[in-house]
């Protein structure tokens, strides 16, 4: 995750593309510390193009009500508190970019420790090397266990490799 410094977001601040005001709304929300979402995205009829996007914390709104006639096995927890944090950027034709047009930012519920917040999902990354470690593995019939062990395996001993050549070539005379 990129620092943002003290930016954070305002009527009027523009970005090249909206994968770009992604990126930022993703960047505050690990640095605030609440999970985001895109709530919807509005493409052009004629060309196809983006021209609106809708950025959410992923406590916004609330679960809809099911339509099943029995009761469920397991009532999960509600983790919607109908949250109005958002941020709309919408395309500028004229000028080719992507400008916010409206930003409201106070939450109505309890925000993530920073020590936690790489556990929220819009905040989980892995490399590309991870990912093709982990396809490699699926395709050769490993079990995700088996492999995730293997993985753990494997960093431990890079950990414990950089420590003894610490041992061994830092030490004080």
């Amino acid at each position: 995750m990129g620092s943002i410094g003290n930016r954070i977001p305002e009527v009027g601040m523009w970005f090249r593309n909206s994968d770009e005001a992604w990126e930022f709304c993703v960047q505050y929300g690990g640095h605030i510390g609440f999970d985001v979402r895109k709530r919807n995205t509005i493409k052009s009829r004629t060309d196809g193009t983006i021209t609106s996007c809708r950025f959410v914390c992923s406590n916004e709104g609330i679960r809809r009500k099911s339509q099943i006639d029995h009761e469920p096995k397991r009532i999960r927890a509600e983790t919607r508190t109908n949250c109005k944090v958002r941020m709309i950027v919408s395309f500028d034709r004229v000028a080719k970019f992507f400008e916010v047009t409206e930003v409201d930012l106070e939450h109505n519920h309890l925000l993530q420790l920073p020590q936690t917040c790489h556990l929220l999902a819009s905040q989980r990354k892995i490399s590309d090397v991870q990912a093709l470690e982990i396809e490699t593995t699926d395709d050769s019939g490993i079990m995700p266990k088996a492999s995730h062990d293997s993985f753990a395996c494997s960093c431990c001993l890079h950990v414990l490799l950089f420590h003894l050549l610490e041992l061994l070539f830092c030490r004080p005379q």
